[in-house]
């Protein structure tokens, strides 16, 4: 009992790390949203929008995905959308952050919390695509708030904003992308 409750309280002391990743999106404030911030509010956007998934899913695993998919972050760091990233090498590195923090944990337990975060990124269940959607959905919502954020940082056209994020909400959230693409529009039509 001592070893399996040290090595989850391991596990939770390293997780605290993810508060001090920092991501390209912005607060209403300004500050620029850490980690587990984003974390927390996508979990959030689960149990509040679950209604609009598109198929069937289980909401409470789909707020668990979402409070550990960036958990890799504590080790390979943020990979702002708009920005440049080699794809695999940031693949490679996420793998070996995700297995060596799960690893941290009791092994079954640990094995299930990694498979979670595989089935994530893999973005092929409903629940996945639903997590993965509301991962895009969530930014351009912040953006919208504060005038810009991170698609002025960046650049970012309306062209752009539909290659690089439309699809994942388009997949797992066709209402959430019908809600949202014509206020983002209408924010780079200008006034």
């Amino acid at each position: 009992m001592t070893a399996r409750l040290d090595a989850q309280m391991a596990f939770l002391m390293e997780a605290d790390r993810l508060k001090a990743i920092t991501r390209a999106t912005r607060n209403h404030d300004g500050r620029f949203e850490n980690s587990a911030e984003h974390s927390w509010h996508l979990a959030l956007f689960a149990l509040v929008l679950a209604e609009h998934a598109p198929e069937e899913i289980d909401v409470a695993r789909v707020i668990r995905m979402l409070l550990i998919h960036d958990i890799v972050e504590i080790d390979a760091g943020d990979a702002p959308i708009f920005g440049e990233v080699d794809e695999a090498a940031k693949e490679a590195e996420e793998l070996a952050a995700a297995r060596r923090l799960f690893g941290l944990l009791p092994e079954a337990q640990g094995a299930e919390l990694l498979a979670l975060w595989l089935e994530f990124e893999a973005n092929e269940t409903p629940d996945a695509r639903f997590a993965k959607s509301l991962d895009r959905f969530q930014p351009p919502n912040m953006n919208l708030a504060i005038g810009g954020g991170s698609w002025n940082d960046y650049g970012v056209t309306l062209d752009v904003f539909e290659a690089k994020v439309g699809p994942k909400i388009r997949r797992g959230a066709p209402a959430l992308w019908s809600w949202i693409r014509p206020r983002v529009a209408s924010f780079f039509a200008g006034p």
